[in-house]
């Protein structure tokens, strides 16, 4: 589904002559043939939406990294890139939980699992990503995780 939203999305932004939009879609597809590639090598099958969703999160937080370097560089106009990139590729993720949500989620894996302390902490945060991916910042939630195990 995903992966065919995003070709629909190329062949439109060839229309419409938009290049910051095609470019940044092409890209957005090299990386994923690359990712399964690299995933029919270790004789894995290709990627799922959910790894899809995941992938997409790593190149948004690897645009903000570069957004935080060209601000603190004094280059505006590749921040500005950057950040139209993001809202791009930001377009293809579902919707994002609020910290309600995503401390309510927390509290329900932990329950489900059974997790009693930190040796937990991999079950937990597993099951969030089968549940919640692309829906949630992981880098945040874990140490959320780690604090409701801890507390």
């Amino acid at each position: 589904m995903l992966r065919e939203d995003i070709n629909n999305a190329v062949k439109d932004a060839m229309r419409a002559k938009d290049e910051r939009k095609l470019s940044t879609l092409r890209m957005v597809n090299s990386t994923i043939k690359n990712a399964d590639i690299e995933a029919r090598g270790q004789g894995k099958p290709p990627l799922t939406d959910a790894d899809l969703l995941s992938l997409l999160q790593k190149m948004i937080k690897q645009r903000q990294e570069s957004v935080e370097l060209y601000d603190k560089g004094g280059r505006a106009e590749l921040a500005a890139q950057e950040r139209e990139e993001i809202a791009i590729i930001s377009a293809y993720l579902p919707k994002q939980m609020s910290e309600a949500d995503v401390k309510a989620a927390i509290s329900a894996a932990i329950a489900s699992t059974g997790a009693a302390g930190m040796k937990d902490m991999g079950k937990v945060i597993a099951e969030l990503k089968g549940k919640y991916a692309g829906q949630m910042d992981f880098g945040k939630a874990s140490g959320m995780v780690k604090a409701a195990l801890t507390g």
